[in-house]
């Protein structure tokens, strides 16, 4: 059973990422939605356990078969979600970035990005501009660098096991132009015997602008989502310090960001 972590704030984009979700894991059997909200003070409990409940519902209508709710009060979030993905064995946590006031939009959205620094379990980041059109093309950025000991395979895997989509391979290199080095021949192989069950493509673009590669390659491939492979970071050198890869594709992509630690 594959189980997908949805919290809820309630706003606009966090509702957003969770009916997205629903249009996601409608008629999978196999998989199960968990509405998560953490509330702050016992007054806000009847309120939540409302939301929740028609929020249910609403996954209900849109086909998700399989749908339970967990609330608890206080804690730190990030705690209390990695918490719960590990006690569950999650295959994935789904978030928005933003929240519904300016307030709301750094403290919702720093929670998805310090998630995603610290969690075991892949998260999906979706804009608040994201609309569900199916799960058919996704593409994965690489460095083709030690992907073995860099590429967390089985949890990528478990994700796409769900979709079963065609599987884009790129890399963004300023320095390769007519053929790709025996190191990285030696890595590609390597990448299609870990994707093995997917149809795949490889893709070597010789751009000095990884971002703007990769907007280019999201639109022309009508890619529906986007593998990253955020580095595991101390504390002095965080996901929210200098010019993170994932951060800004997080901030500026308009389809869904898988994020998955090495």
């Amino acid at each position: 059973m594959h189980r997908v972590i949805i919290p809820v704030d309630f706003s606009e984009t966090s509702l957003n990422a969770a009916r997205y979700t629903a249009s996601m894991l409608a008629g999978k059997q196999d998989a199960l939605a968990i509405l998560y909200h953490n509330y702050e003070s016992e007054d806000e409990l009847d309120i939540c356990l409302n939301y929740q409940e028609s929020l249910k519902k609403e996954f209900t209508r849109k086909g998700v078969t399989n749908v339970e709710c967990e609330y608890e009060m206080g804690g730190d979030l990030t705690d209390n979600i990695s918490r719960l993905a590990q006690s569950r064995r999650a295959t994935l946590v789904v978030m928005g970035i933003t929240g519904k006031s300016a307030v709301r939009q750094a403290m919702f959205g720093s929670n998805t990005l310090k998630l995603v620094d610290k969690n075991l379990y892949p998260v999906m980041i979706v804009p608040p501009d994201a609309v569900y059109n199916g799960v058919n093309n996704v593409a994965f950025a690489t460095d083709f660098n030690d992907v073995e000991l860099k590429t967390p395979s089985v949890l990528i895997n478990a994700v796409l096991e769900m979709f079963s989509p065609k599987l884009h391979i790129v890399h963004v290199n300023k320095d390769i132009y007519i053929s790709i080095p025996e190191e990285m021949q030696a890595e590609k192989e390597k990448l299609n015997t870990m994707f093995s069950r997917y149809e795949k493509e490889f893709y070597f673009i010789t751009m000095n602008d990884f971002f703007e590669a990769m907007d280019n390659f999201v639109k022309d491939y009508k890619i529906d989502v986007m593998i990253t492979i955020p580095r595991h970071q101390s504390n002095t050198s965080s996901l929210f310090k200098g010019n993170s890869h994932t951060k800004r594709l997080a901030y500026h992509s308009h389809i869904p960001i898988l994020a998955a630690h090495e």
